[in-house]
């Protein structure tokens, strides 16, 4: 897999980044650093994990990426539910953010679990090879 571009699970990771860039340019100058740049980047760094291991030469690579962007988006969801909790973000907004975030993070781990089954790995666990 080659085009990242093509993954819908890419697009979407790519559409909420650009709208978390949106939303987390109106909190306060002293967060540049904090939390705005946390929000930012494990938001960033869903679409950019994807794109790395769509490039990568093997499932196996391609699957280890995938799982860091997993992790990415969990970590976005921290940071959003922070920034509601500190009112950088109203409620709403926050919950339409991580609405969008849950969606992509479903769509993640239904692509690992595809690239597991190609790869014949059941719960993270590698299989023995049929002897």
């Amino acid at each position: 897999m080659s085009d990242y571009a093509k993954l819908e699970v890419w697009r979407k990771a790519h559409a909420l980044t650009l709208e978390v860039y949106r939303e987390t340019g109106v909190f306060p100058k002293s967060e540049m650093f904090g939390l705005t740049s946390q929000i930012r980047r494990s938001a960033a760094s869903i679409g950019a994990n994807l794109a790395e291991g769509c490039g990568r030469r093997s499932d196996r690579e391609l699957r280890r990426f995938i799982r860091i962007a997993v992790g990415s988006s969990n970590e976005l969801d921290y940071h959003l539910l922070l920034a509601r909790d500190l009112s950088f973000l109203n409620a709403k907004t926050a919950e339409v953010l991580r609405g969008k975030n849950g969606e992509i993070g479903r769509m993640l781990t239904g692509l690992l679990g595809r690239i597991n089954h190609r790869l014949g790995i059941r719960n993270g666990e590698e299989l023995e090879p049929n002897t």
